[in-house]
């Protein structure tokens, strides 16, 4: 039987919401506490495609457990997954990247956990994203949480949080830029957006890890993409599980987010680990990318 999380913490107000974020800080603990003995690599890979570490599948299983049991879940999605897991009851639809760039474990890199809430069934589009969170496992754990309206970031110990930043907003001053994709792979579009931002003098800030970069973005100003190549139009990012969350939280810190020729958010999606190029940053700058792009 479902049960209701005692006590929720006050995220956004809404109770349902706030259950799912307050099961998320206490599991990102254990997330973290368990990444040492588990960075190597386990037989088989995801639906799609990618290498899959220890670390990876237990991260799945803790927020999948956890997350199942809350009243106001219908149902979890993950990278980890082929098809949603669905619950009794429950108004909101979760996706999650248990474990983003998961591949930095070996090297001693960030990685992260991100968290869609839908108010439809998944695949969908962002505009049915009604709250969004990521957690990044650098020197200290963070959490930002966003309302669909603003953007709030917490620093997570012992299962405990304290406020670092309220209603932020990116800077309108952008120093830095983080593109994935091998360069050589790139469009002509893209490579003459990068070559914009470089003489632009903007430095280049890539670790391999989606919410790392992304919280680079937040915090100097600037634009992260992983954006269409060559050979793979459609990017590496999935759409429903990392572009559409994280979107969502540099839209309501004042940025944007497209797919490269419109609001990524916009964007409705066939299929449930569909994957969709992402621009995401200062406006000025996702906008130049599409100019460049069209």
């Amino acid at each position: 039987m479902n049960r209701s999380a005692p006590s929720p913490a006050e995220w956004t107000g809404d109770e349902g919401v706030d259950a799912v974020f307050d099961v998320v800080r206490e599991t990102a603990v254990e997330v973290r506490e368990a990444l040492p003995e588990r960075r190597a690599y386990v037989d088989g890979e995801n639906p799609s495609g990618e290498r899959v570490s220890a670390a990876d599948e237990h991260a799945d299983e803790l927020f999948a457990e956890r997350l199942l049991d809350l009243d106001a879940v219908a149902s979890y999605a993950s990278e980890e997954r082929e098809d949603q897991q669905r619950a009794d009851g429950g108004e909101y639809h979760l996706a999650l990247d248990p474990l983003d760039g998961s591949s930095n474990l070996r090297s001693n890199n960030p990685v992260g956990t991100i968290v869609g809430v839908y108010d439809e069934p998944l695949p969908t589009s962002g505009s049915d994203l009604v709250a969004a969170a990521f957690v990044l496992y650098g020197p200290n754990t963070t959490m930002v949480v966003c309302d669909g309206e603003t953007v709030d970031e917490y620093l997570i110990e012992g299962g405990d949080r304290k406020s670092l930043r309220e209603d932020f907003t990116l800077p309108e001053d952008p120093t830095v830029y983080a593109f994935g994709g091998r360069r050589p792979d790139w469009t002509p579009g893209v490579t003459a957006a990068v070559e914009g931002f470089e003489e632009d003098r903007l430095k280049l800030r890539y670790g391999g890890a989606f919410i790392a970069d992304v919280t680079q973005v937040l915090t100097h100003g600037g634009i992260f993409a992983y954006p269409e190549l060559e050979d793979t139009p459609e990017g590496k990012l999935r759409y429903c599980f990392e572009c559409a969350p994280v979107g969502l939280v540099v839209d309501a810190a004042g940025g944007r987010v497209s797919d490269g020729y419109g609001d990524l958010l916009d964007a409705d999606p066939d299929e449930l680990h569909e994957r969709s190029p992402v621009y995401l940053g200062n406006a000025d700058l996702v906008d130049r990318v599409e100019a460049e792009l069209s």
